[in-house]
Protein backbone atom coordinates (compact mmCIF):
# COMPACT_ATOMS: atom_id res chain seq x y z
CA UNK A 1 0.00 0.00 0.00
CA UNK A 2 1.66 3.24 -0.74
CA UNK A 3 2.51 5.77 1.52
CA UNK A 4 -0.64 8.31 0.76
CA UNK A 5 -3.37 5.66 0.98
CA UNK A 6 -2.24 4.70 4.50
CA UNK A 7 -4.52 6.54 7.01
CA UNK A 8 -2.54 9.84 8.67
CA UNK A 9 -2.24 8.85 12.06
CA UNK A 10 -2.87 11.40 14.48
CA UNK A 11 -2.40 10.83 18.23
CA UNK A 12 -4.20 12.46 21.23
CA UNK A 13 -2.45 13.59 23.67
CA UNK A 14 -3.25 13.23 27.75
CA UNK A 15 -3.49 17.14 27.67
CA UNK A 16 -5.97 16.69 24.20
CA UNK A 17 -3.57 18.68 21.63
CA UNK A 18 -3.36 16.28 18.64
CA UNK A 19 -0.12 14.84 17.07
CA UNK A 20 0.46 14.38 13.33
CA UNK A 21 3.05 10.79 13.45
CA UNK A 22 3.78 11.79 10.37
CA UNK A 23 5.53 15.55 10.38
CA UNK A 24 6.16 15.34 13.97
CA UNK A 25 4.26 18.20 14.88
CA UNK A 26 0.75 19.52 16.78
CA UNK A 27 -2.41 19.70 13.93
CA UNK A 28 -5.78 21.41 14.93
CA UNK A 29 -9.09 20.55 14.06
CA UNK A 30 -9.07 22.57 11.14
CA UNK A 31 -5.97 21.27 9.58
CA UNK A 32 -7.40 17.30 9.76
CA UNK A 33 -10.41 18.56 8.46
CA UNK A 34 -7.62 19.82 5.46
CA UNK A 35 -5.94 16.86 5.41
CA UNK A 36 -9.39 14.82 4.60
CA UNK A 37 -10.75 17.57 2.10
CA UNK A 38 -7.58 16.76 0.23
CA UNK A 39 -8.51 13.54 -0.21
CA UNK A 40 -6.50 12.11 3.03
CA UNK A 41 -8.15 9.11 5.24
CA UNK A 42 -7.33 9.91 9.33
CA UNK A 43 -7.03 8.11 12.33
CA UNK A 44 -7.61 9.43 15.49
CA UNK A 45 -6.41 7.72 18.60
CA UNK A 46 -5.83 8.46 22.14
CA UNK A 47 -2.11 7.86 23.19
CA UNK A 48 -2.27 6.69 26.46
CA UNK A 49 -5.66 3.85 26.38
CA UNK A 50 -4.96 3.20 22.15
CA UNK A 51 -8.84 3.82 21.65
CA UNK A 52 -9.66 4.98 17.79
CA UNK A 53 -11.28 8.53 18.35
CA UNK A 54 -11.83 9.05 14.74
CA UNK A 55 -15.47 8.76 14.47
CA UNK A 56 -16.10 11.39 17.98
CA UNK A 57 -13.34 14.30 16.15
CA UNK A 58 -14.99 13.72 12.68
CA UNK A 59 -18.03 14.74 14.11
CA UNK A 60 -16.75 17.49 16.09
CA UNK A 61 -15.32 18.82 13.16
CA UNK A 62 -18.92 18.98 11.59
CA UNK A 63 -20.06 20.10 14.75
CA UNK A 64 -17.99 23.33 14.44
CA UNK A 65 -18.42 23.82 10.74
CA UNK A 66 -22.29 24.08 11.91
CA UNK A 67 -22.02 26.34 14.46
CA UNK A 68 -20.19 28.72 12.62
CA UNK A 69 -23.48 28.85 10.36
CA UNK A 70 -22.31 26.97 7.60
CA UNK A 71 -24.79 24.29 7.05
CA UNK A 72 -22.94 21.12 6.24
CA UNK A 73 -26.20 19.07 6.44
CA UNK A 74 -30.00 19.87 6.22
CA UNK A 75 -31.87 19.82 9.31
CA UNK A 76 -34.12 17.21 7.85
CA UNK A 77 -31.29 14.82 7.53
CA UNK A 78 -30.35 15.80 10.96
CA UNK A 79 -33.18 15.30 12.58
CA UNK A 80 -33.69 11.61 11.02
CA UNK A 81 -30.05 10.99 12.15
CA UNK A 82 -31.02 11.73 15.47
CA UNK A 83 -34.17 9.33 14.69
CA UNK A 84 -32.04 6.12 12.99
CA UNK A 85 -30.32 5.92 16.90
CA UNK A 86 -33.94 5.93 18.98
CA UNK A 87 -35.80 3.16 16.43
CA UNK A 88 -34.80 -0.53 16.55
CA UNK A 89 -32.55 -1.72 13.24
CA UNK A 90 -31.59 1.76 13.20
CA UNK A 91 -28.14 0.94 12.06
CA UNK A 92 -29.03 0.11 8.70
CA UNK A 93 -29.02 3.81 8.18
CA UNK A 94 -24.90 4.46 8.12
CA UNK A 95 -24.44 1.53 5.87
CA UNK A 96 -27.16 3.54 3.40
CA UNK A 97 -25.56 6.90 4.01
CA UNK A 98 -22.28 5.35 2.98
CA UNK A 99 -23.78 3.61 -0.39
CA UNK A 100 -25.24 6.86 -1.06
CA UNK A 101 -21.72 8.63 -0.66
CA UNK A 102 -20.28 5.66 -2.66
CA UNK A 103 -22.67 5.94 -5.58
CA UNK A 104 -22.51 10.37 -5.40
CA UNK A 105 -18.91 9.67 -5.98
CA UNK A 106 -19.11 7.34 -8.80
CA UNK A 107 -21.54 9.18 -10.33
CA UNK A 108 -19.33 12.15 -10.61
CA UNK A 109 -16.84 10.58 -11.72
CA UNK A 110 -18.47 8.77 -14.72
CA UNK A 111 -20.00 11.76 -15.42
CA UNK A 112 -16.93 13.51 -15.78
CA UNK A 113 -15.74 10.35 -18.04
CA UNK A 114 -18.69 9.98 -20.41
CA UNK A 115 -18.52 14.16 -21.07
CA UNK A 116 -14.69 13.12 -22.18
CA UNK A 117 -15.54 10.72 -24.22
CA UNK A 118 -18.74 11.19 -25.92
CA UNK A 119 -19.31 14.79 -25.99
CA UNK A 120 -17.99 16.52 -29.06
CA UNK A 121 -17.68 19.63 -27.57
CA UNK A 122 -13.80 17.83 -26.01
CA UNK A 123 -12.53 19.12 -29.13
CA UNK A 124 -13.75 22.67 -28.96
CA UNK A 125 -11.66 25.43 -28.01
CA UNK A 126 -12.01 26.85 -24.55
CA UNK A 127 -13.93 23.59 -23.29
CA UNK A 128 -10.81 23.33 -20.61
CA UNK A 129 -12.10 26.09 -18.97
CA UNK A 130 -15.77 24.98 -19.13
CA UNK A 131 -14.80 21.82 -18.27
CA UNK A 132 -12.56 22.98 -14.92
CA UNK A 133 -15.55 24.64 -14.11
CA UNK A 134 -17.93 22.17 -13.87
CA UNK A 135 -15.54 20.06 -11.92
CA UNK A 136 -15.25 23.08 -9.21
CA UNK A 137 -18.73 23.43 -9.39
CA UNK A 138 -19.52 19.91 -8.48
CA UNK A 139 -16.92 19.67 -5.95
CA UNK A 140 -17.93 22.74 -3.98
CA UNK A 141 -21.87 21.34 -4.29
CA UNK A 142 -20.26 18.20 -2.75
CA UNK A 143 -18.35 19.34 -0.16
CA UNK A 144 -15.14 17.86 -1.76
CA UNK A 145 -16.64 14.06 -0.87
CA UNK A 146 -15.51 13.30 -4.13
CA UNK A 147 -11.73 13.24 -3.41
CA UNK A 148 -8.69 15.54 -3.58
CA UNK A 149 -10.46 18.76 -2.69
CA UNK A 150 -8.95 21.71 -1.01
CA UNK A 151 -11.30 23.61 -0.10
CA UNK A 152 -10.99 27.46 0.93
CA UNK A 153 -8.76 27.97 4.26
CA UNK A 154 -6.07 26.10 2.89
CA UNK A 155 -3.29 29.01 2.65
CA UNK A 156 -0.67 26.72 0.98
CA UNK A 157 -3.35 26.12 -2.10
CA UNK A 158 -3.93 29.71 -2.65
CA UNK A 159 -1.50 30.57 -5.06
CA UNK A 160 -2.24 27.43 -7.71
CA UNK A 161 -6.39 28.57 -6.78
CA UNK A 162 -5.21 31.99 -7.92
CA UNK A 163 -3.13 30.77 -11.15
CA UNK A 164 -6.14 27.93 -12.12
CA UNK A 165 -8.65 30.67 -12.00
CA UNK A 166 -6.32 33.17 -13.93
CA UNK A 167 -6.07 30.05 -16.63
CA UNK A 168 -9.89 29.72 -16.68
CA UNK A 169 -10.09 33.59 -17.11
CA UNK A 170 -8.20 33.33 -20.28
CA UNK A 171 -9.44 30.45 -21.46
CA UNK A 172 -12.91 31.98 -21.13
CA UNK A 173 -11.74 35.21 -22.60
CA UNK A 174 -10.44 33.38 -25.79
CA UNK A 175 -13.71 31.35 -26.60
CA UNK A 176 -15.64 34.56 -26.14
CA UNK A 177 -13.41 36.23 -29.20
CA UNK A 178 -13.85 33.32 -31.16
CA UNK A 179 -17.41 33.26 -30.48
CA UNK A 180 -17.24 37.08 -31.27
CA UNK A 181 -15.81 36.56 -34.59
CA UNK A 182 -18.31 33.33 -35.98
CA UNK A 183 -20.97 36.01 -35.00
Amino acid sequence: MAETEKPLLIKRYASRRLYNTETSDYVTLEDIAGFIREGREVQIVDLKSGDDLTRQYLLQIIAEHESRGENVLPVNVLSDLVRSYMIPGGGMVPQMLQSSFDLLRDSQSKMIENMNAINPMTKMPGFEAIKAQQEAFMKAMTGGIAGNWSGPGRDSDAPKETEDLDDIKKQLAELQAKLSRLK
